[in-house]
């Protein structure tokens, strides 16, 4: 088994937790989210303009931009990662521009080398898979695709056709952190998406406290927390970790105890 497949088969739904790469103490900060019990670790990758995301990883990717993160930068952490953290699942999460720029198979091979076990680039659709798909895959590394409300029965075999590790169900159409789907969707919506699918699907955007995540934990095989987290960076500075870990804890064992 991968990484990615053994942290959605522990018997309980996986908590995926984000944070962006240079955003204060990252190593300090990914071991906190370690420590609180996330299942999933997913790296934003900082770029100019991430067009899917809301004020707080907005405010977080200039952060780190202004300290001059690279993707090399990124790649160090991600390594580093790993070498401690041996047995849990990384993605990489960010845009195209900083993962093909030098060849989508110089981004796969150094994902590879420094243990990243998937990747979600938000802005490379299916239909363009070949800018990065093939590379990943020959790397070993999963392609990870997002599908949508607006993701209709006509759309999601391409969506799906490639994708591995899990499928990241965004619940609603617009930018992360500032809105919540109702339950009744998502759970429609979840039903819906693995009827066509063996892939653990895991729900993101709007997510923020462990009582949302504990409602969507009981209809999909995963909950993605994000903005949440990332404004505890920014609010905490040094003493971000600690908040991480409280904030992650609490959102486990909503998750991890809501069937």
């Amino acid at each position: 088994m991968t990484r990615l497949s053994s942290a959605f088969s522990k018997g309980h739904p996986a908590l995926v937790c984000f944070i962006t790469a240079g955003d204060g103490d990252t190593a300090a900060n990914l071991d906190a989210l370690v420590e609180g019990g996330a299942d999933v670790i997913e790296l934003g990758m900082p770029f100019t303009d991430p067009m899917a995301d809301g004020p707080a990883i907005q405010a977080a990717n200039l952060r780190s931009l202004g300290k001059g993160t690279t993707t090399r930068d990124v790649l160090l952490i991600a390594n580093e990662f790993r070498e401690r953290h041996p047995d849990v699942p990384l993605v990489l999460m960010g845009y195209a521009n900083p993962m093909v720029r030098r060849g989508p198979e110089w981004f796969a091979a150094e994902c590879a080398g420094c243990g990243v076990d998937g990747v979600i680039c938000v802005d490379i659709p299916p239909e363009e898979d070949q800018e990065l798909g093939p590379a990943l895959r020959a790397a070993g590394i999963s392609p990870i695709r997002l599908a949508t409300p607006t993701t209709d029965a006509a759309r999601l075999p391409a969506v799906l056709e490639g994708s591995s590790g899990f499928l990241y169900y965004v619940s609603v159409a617009g930018i992360t952190g500032l809105q919540q789907a109702a339950i009744e969707s998502i759970e429609a919506n979840v039903r819906r998406i693995k009827q066509s699918t063996d892939l653990p699907v895991a729900v993101g955007f709007g997510v923020r406290t462990p009582e949302q995540a504990a409602e969507i934990a009981k209809v999909a095989d995963g909950v993605v927390v994000g903005s949440a987290l990332v404004e505890l960076v920014g609010e905490h500075g040094i003493n971000g970790p600690e908040k991480l870990r409280e904030l992650t804890s609490s959102l486990a064992q909503a998750v991890h105890n809501a069937r």
